[in-house]
Parts: C-alpha cells; sequence; structure tokens
C-alpha cells in the first residue's frame, strides 16, 4: 500500500510500520434523506490541520504512533453490493497483516464490509455501536442493504447478544421491538457504556460510531439529523472510556456531511472525534 499524499494529521507514516490503517469508504448511494456523507473523509482531512496531534482529553499524541493513511477508496455508482465487497476485501487485507482499520464513511452501510471482514478473524465479534437511529430495519423502500438496515444485516451475522447500542432515539416501532430480543439497547445516551465495556473488556470489539447520535445542535452536518442527542463532551468522555477495552480490532465513524453545515464546525467536531479515536486505538 501507498501512502496517501493528502493525510489526516499525524497520520502520515509508512504502511509496514503503522499499526492503524486509515482510510476513506466515501459512498452515501443509499442516503434517504440528505446526501453528502461521501465529501467526509476528504473535509476531514483537509480541516484536520485545524486541530493538533496532541489530546489533552487522553494526554496522548499521534505523533508518537505509527499511523498510515491509505487514502479513500474508489467506488463506481449504483451497486451497493459491489461497495460493501469491496470494502470487505480491503479491510481483510489490513486485518490479515495484524492492523488495525480506521474507516471514514460514508453513509452508515460502508460498515458493513468492515464487520464482514472483521467477523472472518474474530468469529466472537462484539459491537458496539453510537447512532441516534436503530438501523434494524429489515428492509428499507424494498432493499436489504441500506443505511438503515445496516445494524440489521451485522445481526445477520454475530447474532444475538453481540450488538450494543447507544443513543439511539429514532426508528420504527418495529425496531425498537427487534432490539428488546435481540440486541442490547440503551435509549437516549450512555449511561451504561461503562458497564458495558468492562463486560466487553477481554472480547474483540468493533466499534460504529454514526455522528448523528450528536445532537442536532452540536452537529447539524449530517443526513438524518435528530433532536435529542448527547452532547459533544458526553461524546469525547465515552470514546475515552475505550482505553478500558483491550481489543479494539476495528472501528469506524461515519455520516458527516460537511456540505451541509457551511461554517465547518460539524467538520471540526468530527476530526476532533477521529484523533480521540486513534488515540485510545493506538498501542
Amino acid at each position: 500500500m501507498n501512502k496517501n499524499i493528502h493525510t489526516f494529521i499525524g497520520c502520515d507514516n509508512e504502511y509496514k510500520e503503522s499499526s492503524i490503517v486509515l482510510f476513506g469508504a466515501p459512498f452515501d448511494g443509499t442516503t434517504s434523506y440528505r446526501p453528502g456523507a461521501r465529501f467526509a473523509s476528504n473535509a476531514m482531512r483537509n480541516e484536520s490541520i485545524g486541530i493538533e496531534t496532541y489530546s489533552p482529553y487522553l494526554d496522548k499524541d499521534l505523533e508518537d504512533y505509527k499511523i498510515f493513511d491509505g487514502g479513500d477508496l474508489e467506488f463506481g455508482f449504483g451497486n451497493p453490493a459491489k461497495v460493501v465487497a469491496k470494502i470487505k476485501e480491503y479491510t481483510a487485507g489490513i486485518l490479515k497483516d495484524n492492523k488495525i482499520p480506521a474507516m471514514i464513511g460514508g453513509e452508515h452501510l460502508v460498515t458493513l464490509g468492515a464487520v464482514q471482514a472483521a467477523y472472518e478473524k474474530y468469529n466472537d465479534l462484539h459491537i458496539i455501536h453510537f447512532d441516534a437511529h436503530a438501523d434494524l430495519r429489515d428492509k428499507y423502500l424494498d432493499e436489504s442493504l441500506s443505511h438503515a438496515t445496516v445494524m440489521h444485516r451485522i445481526w445477520d451475522i454475530v447474532g444475538d447478544n453481540k450488538i450494543y447500542q447507544f443513543g439511539i432515539r429514532s426508528g420504527e416501532k418495529y425496531e425498537f421491538e427487534f432490539a428488546k430480543n435481540h440486541t442490547y439497547m440503551n435509549k437516549f445516551d450512555m449511561k451504561t457504556l461503562d458497564d458495558i465495556i468492562n463486560k466487553l473488556k477481554n472480547k474483540p470489539v468493533y466499534i460504529t460510531i454514526d455522528l448523528d447520535v450528536l445532537d442536532s445542535s452540536v452537529f447539524p452536518g449530517t443526513g438524518t439529523p435528530e433532536a435529542g442527542g448527547i452532547t459533544f463532551k458526553e461524546l469525547v468522555n465515552a470514546v475515552m472510556m475505550f482505553q478500558n477495552l483491550e481489543s479494539i480490532v476495528a472501528f469506524d465513524i461515519n455520516e458527516l456531511s460537511p456540505i451541509l453545515d457551511a461554517s465547518g464546525a460539524s467538520t471540526a467536531c468530527a476530526c476532533k472525534i477521529l484523533r480521540e479515536m486513534l488515540l485510545v486505538t493506538a498501542k
């Protein structure tokens, strides 16, 4: 793999020496309301120069770790199945080299390909999912591959009692009924996250953060904003708890649509969350 010339701040190391591989999955082909998430990874690389490599939250610095930015995957148009397959293939290559994939979406469907690859290596995989939306529909507009069905497709892979959802405040009644029997759901906030992290401390964990878990007053730059979300500080505090997980095997952040927030504040927010996630994952 060749280093991307245009990198996220602090992620300009060579592939061979790096423990984390950052890449973009610029796809929003099933977005049902406001598109634009395909531009997130490029915008975040541009705006990352506005933050420092050092995190005062964690007292860690990206420059003290080896992280490789491989750039963005390239996708054709109109075929979500091929997009998922390409993400799976790329992620599997990273995992085969015993490195940690860190993906920037894109809409939330991109998570499916990365989880497919992670599950093939870690068959006891557990998922921590931050989101405003349950994403547990079996089909949306008669499509089984959608940002609104992604967690149901992941449940198809990992099964019951492996998906832990936080911040959920939107979805069909069916999704909440489904969650009662098949996933762990902490609605509206993160109050039980510490308990779940203690439970999963020694398990292989995939973390997916849909940034619309944040309140729309904090993070308006997303395709389906939902009022009633958490604050930025609450999200940072939640990310800091991930330091207690011994095996984060992969993660992603998704659903930033930078063109929907002309102020750039949403992109700056996403950059800081990515920095903290890289630092809690880096070894």
